[in-house]
């Protein structure tokens, strides 16, 4: 869809972008625009790294039906823009003056996609700027590198997102920066997915299907690198960098109610992994929902995310998997301090 005349949209002050300025009392902003979530965090510089004063976050499910349909529904687009118009609002009432606003796989493949960023620009302010699966590697590999143990020499950090599932292939020396050896954008998501599949109610010969897709998807990268040899050697670990990671370690801790600091850091073993998912895949659709750490807005999606990373655990067996409840809005917040530093 065309962006709205403008006769139908009020006039907005253009929000800052990625120009730190280096000043003391600087404030940053990292915005996240996923094919399901719409995320927002803001920060304040500390000796330490950064000290978050504000956040949001909104399922908006802008790629709903894009697999199918190749373009960004009006229904889709709207929910977003309602989120976005929050998350300018966070950014104005805290006199951000840093920022960057990235949006991920929905936007990479909507063939409207330029209409929508246009329209978001003229309802909102926001400049989206539409990342390559690349540069979303870097940026959750920079926002999960705090949790990596220095003591193994290899990793793999999996962020599963709604329109596809990023890996990468990491060296971590003792000391300093991570490197990243490969990555893989796999089309594969928790919205893609359960389009496809369903997620209400999930047979068993459905999910396993959904397994055995992710795990051919997968094959080339790990032949490439040699995953499965260097894991039968026992020098990788695993990060886990998603909504699905992280809701799987709320219900493994029997939460009420979802807590990050409980589960950012958590280890979950592979057992335990694949015991809650065939769990949370027999389970009605109304049980999911009424679970506090899942509800109703993930209920559906929640078992394409198991399959897709069942069949990565089954791929390479390391035994136990890092939680990180932190991603790209933390890469994107280092980077803009580390230029402003």
């Amino acid at each position: 869809m065309s962006a709205l005349p403008p006769s139908s949209v009020k006039p907005v002050t253009p929000l800052p972008s990625a120009a730190p300025r280096g000043e003391p009392n600087e404030i940053f902003a990292a915005l996240d625009l996923g094919t399901n979530n719409c995320r927002l965090l803001v920060a304040r510089n500390n000796p330490r790294g950064f000290r978050v004063i504000d956040a949001f976050s909104r399922i908006v499910r802008l790629g709903e039906g894009l697999a199918a349909s190749g373009v960004l529904s009006e229904p889709a687009m709207a929910r977003t823009v309602e989120a976005l118009k929050v998350c300018a609002d966070k950014v104005i009432q805290r006199r951000v003056t840093s920022a960057r606003y990235v949006a991920t796989e929905a936007c990479r493949r909507a063939t409207n996609c330029a209409a929508f960023i246009e329209r978001v620009k003229a309802e909102t302010g926001i400049p989206i700027e539409i990342i390559s699966s690349q540069e979303e590697v870097r940026l959750v590999v920079s926002g999960c590198g705090a949790l990596l143990d220095r003591l193994v020499p290899r990793a793999i950090v999996i962020d599963i997102g709604g329109g596809s599932t990023e890996l990468a292939w990491l060296d971590v020396p003792r000391d300093g920066a991570p490197r990243i050896l490969g990555a893989v954008s796999v089309p594969h998501g928790v919205v893609t997915m359960t389009d496809r599949y369903g997620g209400r109610e999930v047979s068993e010969a459905t999910y396993d299907a959904m397994v055995a897709e992710m795990a051919d998807a997968i094959r080339p990268f790990d032949a490439a690198h040699g995953i499965a040899a260097a894991v039968a050697q026992g020098v990788v670990q695993v990060v886990g960098s998603s909504g699905t990671v992280t809701t799987l370690g709320g219900v493994h801790l029997n939460l009420q109610r979802y807590n990050r600091a409980q589960v950012d850091g958590l280890t979950l073993p592979f057992d335990e992994i694949a015991r809650l998912s065939r769990m949370l895949a027999r389970m009605p659709f109304a049980a999911r929902a009424a679970n506090g750490c899942i509800g109703l807005e993930r209920a559906d999606l929640v078992i394409s995310g198991c399959a897709i990373l069942d069949a990565v655990c089954r791929a390479w067996p390391v035994g136990h998997l890092r939680v990180a409840d932190r991603g790209i809005r933390e890469g994107v917040l280092a980077d803009l301090i580390d230029a402003a530093r």
